[in-house]
């Protein structure tokens, strides 16, 4: 993935002897976009060798990078992700070295087109091919449940970062939030494989095509409007007719809109 000013030159960061043959001879670009508490890097610009990305983190960070690796393992055949080049994991950090998916993100086409609503039908495509993938041997869960019992966990630590909530909930508490899920409450699900975190800034695009996913660590079985939800909500930000032409290229005539609100609200909380 090109950098498209979502990156920083930095120096290399320390890591375990294992990865040093696996990095020598590249140049260090740390990303700005995402990273959770944890360090996102592009090692580029190798004379013959393709581009890489390391995912460091340590205690909780490092139980997600983890959680990628394992996903990542999991889909490779079944959609286009980043290949586990190298992975290691201690006691409290984690290291995971992937490949790098040519192209760019989809967020930075549509911005650098004002909107272009052709690219729509090519995400589309990609997300009914990840939801056509079966159930039965995915051993993730992520649904609704599980992630209203983490929800709650983070609410009670503190950590739910309430500044960062969507301008329809700026000035919400996160108890506001809690409650408001607790009214759309109980929820019907459509289980399928879901991406988790299903943005325009974790699809890859190249010549029309979403070549790839990243950021797979929240990966699991849940109701398909958790990804739908997440990807309507980014297309807000052109406007609701690239929100419209999405659901119909991705074959929904009248959304159900307590399923995109319960979604909306419940990733507040993440």
């Amino acid at each position: 993935m090109k950098s498209q000013n979502r990156e920083v030159p930095c120096a290399p960061i320390p890591l375990p002897a294992s990865f040093l043959a696996a990095v020598a001879g590249y140049r260090w670009a740390r990303d700005t976009v995402g990273e959770s508490g944890g360090g996102v890097y592009r090692l580029h610009g190798k004379a013959g060798a393709a581009d890489l990305f390391l995912k460091h983190g340590r205690d909780k960070v490092a139980d997600d990078v983890t959680d990628e690796m394992v996903r990542l393992r999991w889909l490779a055949g079944q959609i286009p992700v980043p290949a586990v080049v190298q992975f290691l994991r201690t006691a409290d950090e984690a290291w995971l070295l992937m490949s790098a998916i040519s192209g760019r993100t989809v967020g930075q086409l549509l911005r650098a087109t004002a909107g272009d609503g052709a690219v729509l039908d090519a995400v589309a495509r990609f997300l009914r091919r990840l939801h056509a993938i079966p159930i039965d041997p995915c051993p993730f869960n992520s649904d609704h449940a599980l992630r209203l019992a983490l929800a709650r966990c983070r609410i009670d630590a503190g950590l739910v970062d309430v500044d960062d909530f969507d301008e329809e909930r700026q000035g919400w508490s996160a108890e506001d939030v809690w409650l408001a899920l607790d009214k759309l409450l109980p929820l019907s699900p459509d289980r399928v494989v879901t991406h988790g975190d299903f943005s325009l800034d974790n699809l890859l695009i190249e010549k029309d095509e979403v070549v790839g996913c990243i950021d797979v660590g929240r990966l699991g079985i849940a109701d398909r409007y958790q990804d739908i939800a997440i990807l309507w909500n980014c297309l807000g930000e052109f406007g609701p007719d690239l929100q419209t032409k999405l659901l119909e290229a991705y074959g929904i005539g009248e959304p159900d809109r307590d399923k995109l609100l319960f979604h909306l609200l419940l990733d507040e909380l993440f």
